[in-house]
């Protein structure tokens, strides 16, 4: 049987489309916002902090994101945290804990949920810690409390104001009790902080819950939330459930706490970098020095 010949458009101009169309596929060119279902261009949101330009939705971002928008550029340095116990408690639901922590590990290049990292914020020195939600919800386990806990022993030892950023579903419960046990630990480590006449600022990002709102979260100088961030311990279905009452609008809102009382100030992510090194100038009575 004769074969077809070969021309320009078989060899040359199909793979050509064929590949402009999975780079653009595979580059994501649009956002759809989580509030308005509006499309928004990809470099657009990028650009703007990973906010939605038009309704202001700050989308969830991964702590290497965090960290390029709030440090100095080229001061970011690794802070090494102890590597804890692997799968303690051998758990299994539908699949094993030791394969979701290698799949969250592989997503997202961290060791865990936590990364630790000094640098410097508008030219003064800072230790940050934060918390990446795209690791398995960014729930602390025993790793997780190690991480917060060299956070605060680096800070003591430098010198620095502490910055968390936290976020999360709630303490991991593949880890049961030994996770729960980060409450109290990351507590006192927090005491030690507070002896040592140093600087807590928490940054509360979307969503902040559970355990980790019920400890360390909560225990700043000065709590610091994004806008539309959810806080609470339990979430508002639970809630409701329970007391068999609707919720106010809003209820458990980062604006509807700065209302109440439980978070100090709003402050949108393109104002958190100015903001974050004002409140460590003013602590430590040391001004701050916009980088050249």
């Amino acid at each position: 049987m004769r074969e077809s010949p070969t021309n320009w458009i078989t060899a040359v101009v199909r793979p050509k489309i064929s590949t402009l169309l999975r780079r653009e596929t595979s580059e994501k060119l649009w956002i759809k916002c989580p509030v308005t279902g509006q499309l928004v261009f990809h470099r657009d949101v990028e650009a703007n902090l990973w906010v939605i330009p038009g309704s202001g939705h700050h989308l969830r971002i991964t702590a290497a994101q965090r960290l390029a928008i709030t440090l100095d550029p080229g001061s970011q340095e690794d802070v090494p945290v102890p590597e804890g116990p692997v799968d303690p408690l051998r758990f299994r639901d539908t699949k094993r804990y030791i394969d979701r922590l290698k799949e969250a590990r592989a997503k997202t290049g961290l060791q865990d949920a936590v990364k630790v990292v000094r640098g410097r914020l508008e030219g003064m020195p800072v230790t940050v810690a934060v918390q990446d939600f795209h690791f398995m919800g960014g729930a602390p386990g025993m790793a997780a409390g190690e991480a917060i806990i060299t956070a605060v022993e680096a800070a003591i030892s430098h010198r620095t104001p502490l910055i968390l950023f936290a976020s999360g579903g709630g303490m991991r419960m593949q880890e049961g009790m030994l996770a729960l046990m980060q409450m109290p630990r990351t507590t006192v480590a927090r005491r030690r902080l507070a002896k040592a006449k140093l600087p807590y600022l928490v940054v509360l990002t979307d969503p902040t819950t559970g355990g980790i709102t019920a400890s360390y979260a909560m225990l700043g100088d000065v709590h610091i939330a994004e806008p539309g961030a959810l806080i609470g311990f339990a979430g508002p279905r639970v809630i409701e459930q329970t007391i068999r009452q609707k919720l106010p609008e809003g209820f458990q809102k980062a604006e509807y706490l700065k209302e109440h009382g439980m978070v100090d100030i709003v402050v949108p992510r393109a104002d958190m970098r100015a903001t974050l090194a004002r409140l460590c100038g003013l602590l430590t009575r040391e001004p701050s020095r916009p980088p050249s």
